[in-house]
């Protein structure tokens, strides 16, 4: 049986896209001992590893030196890192003093990696982009064909749905939205009485205040925090607008339209799919353009 290391962060800040796909990926290591390593950072979702059984630990830091006194206390043989932060020096030096260790690392934006495994699960990922960026024995896995996605959405792959007479509108830019898109997209869509918003988020947004008090005089906005079956929303929606991250994985596995707003940098090569295969996208929240490609879709 492995021991199994998961490092990784979510925050106000960071996001929960981390912690999220990780907690996917670990379903398919069923017979292994799972511990994450998190901090505890300002609005994380550490109470989620916690409600799925997993064991969890608390680290102060990104130090090497405290991750690899977890690694050998725990006696891990496989460690997974999911971080913007933990870079290749990171990941040479835990390979150093750990020589039988197996690492797999998660990679968005084609960085320099030492590992053993290279998970790039992104749509547009390609191996060739890792020439000289990972070691010759290093394994890729790129593209469509790892893509995480939660089991609740097979459920609904298939699935027909009923159709309603109001266009139903799910708005959703991470569990942190840091730059509050969502009010932007809610005031430019708040003369349409005729459409159902579905506001989507979760408790790590610190703007949920400023959320509720726009919304109060609209019936046709539901806010909806810590969703339990997102995949369910998206079922019932006619057109999703959120930002090109793990959720546009869910929303293009249901087949469903969306407009994509880029939020984040590391959301670039995303966004260059997007636009190089004619879908509806954005790299920054204009009103006039978005509104113009939301008329186009409804």
């Amino acid at each position: 049986m492995k021991n199994i290391l998961i490092r990784a962060d979510s925050s106000s800040k960071i996001g929960i896209g981390h912690i999220m796909r990780d907690l996917v990926l670990v379903q398919q290591y069923f017979n292994s001992n799972i511990t994450f390593a998190c901090q505890d950072l300002e609005g994380n979702i550490n109470s989620k590893i916690l409600e799925a059984g997993y064991d969890l630990k608390i680290l102060n830091s990104n130090d090497v030196e405290e991750l690899d006194a977890l690694i050998k206390s725990l006696n891990i043989d496989f460690l997974i890192i999911d971080h913007y932060e933990i870079d290749y020096n990171v990941e040479e030096e835990i390979k150093n003093q750990n020589p039988t260790l197996r690492v797999l690392v998660f990679d968005d934006t084609y960085e320099k990696h030492h590992c053993d495994i290279l998970l790039n699960h992104n749509i547009y990922a390609q191996e060739k982009n890792y020439k000289d960026l990972v070691s010759p024995s290093c394994e890729l896995r790129c593209g469509e064909k790892y893509t995480l996605i939660r089991e609740e959405f097979k459920y609904y792959e298939h699935l027909r749905r009923n159709k309603s007479k109001k266009k139903k509108i799910l708005i959703a830019f991470g569990g942190s939205d840091f730059d509050n898109i969502s009010l932007k997209v809610l005031k430019s869509l708040k003369k349409k009485k005729d459409i159902k918003i579905y506001l989507l988020t979760t408790n790590a947004n610190k703007n949920i205040k400023t959320l509720k008090e726009f919304i109060k005089d609209f019936e046709n906005i539901k806010l909806i925090i810590n969703s339990k079956n997102v995949a369910k929303l998206i079922h019932k929606i006619d057109l999703a607008i959120v930002s090109p991250s793990t959720i546009l994985h869910e929303i293009i596995y249901l087949n469903k339209e969306f407009i994509a707003i880029q939020t984040a940098t590391n959301q670039k090569f995303m966004m260059k799919y997007l636009k190089k295969n004619r879908y509806a996208c954005m790299k920054r929240f204009s009103k006039k353009d978005f509104l113009k490609k939301f008329e186009a879709k409804i």
